[in-house]
């Protein structure tokens, strides 16, 4: 737990801007942990990694970003709905590929916590979570 804290720290201090951005992504129910931010071996590129928490029956808004997202499910039940497709539902130790720029939304529903983790690879220096209009 206290290697968690100061990784936490630390990437509040080297990762400025990703902090503020992510922070947009928040409401009530819906926590993001961010474990990771590195630059990719591709000018303007780089990942970015956060531990997204659901509590039961609570929905992320629709919103895209800037590149891609590789959801994997943690735990408890997410529903996806990506613009322009059915609704997919995943399970713990799923795995989901979210195109760039596709607008989307994911909720859970499942009876209690889901959590998964989302792993962008986007755009440096543009917001991570953009909402949807």
């Amino acid at each position: 737990m206290k290697a968690t804290r100061i990784m936490a720290a630390a990437m509040l201090i080297a990762g400025g801007g990703l902090m503020g951005h992510l922070a947009q992504a928040q409401s009530a129910g819906l926590g993001r942990t961010d474990v990771l931010q590195h630059d990719l071996g591709i000018a303007g590129r780089e990942v970015v990694q956060a531990r997204v928490d659901f509590a039961p029956g609570v929905m992320a808004p629709r919103h895209s970003h800037p590149g891609v997202e590789v959801a994997y499910v943690i735990e408890g039940m997410i529903e996806y709905q990506i613009d322009g497709n059915a609704p997919v539902t995943l399970k713990a130790g799923d795995g989901l590929y979210i195109p760039d720029g596709a607008v989307h939304s994911a909720r859970n529903i499942g009876g209690g916590k889901a959590s998964e983790l989302a792993t962008y690879f986007v755009e440096k220096g543009k917001p991570v979570f953009v909402p949807a209009k």
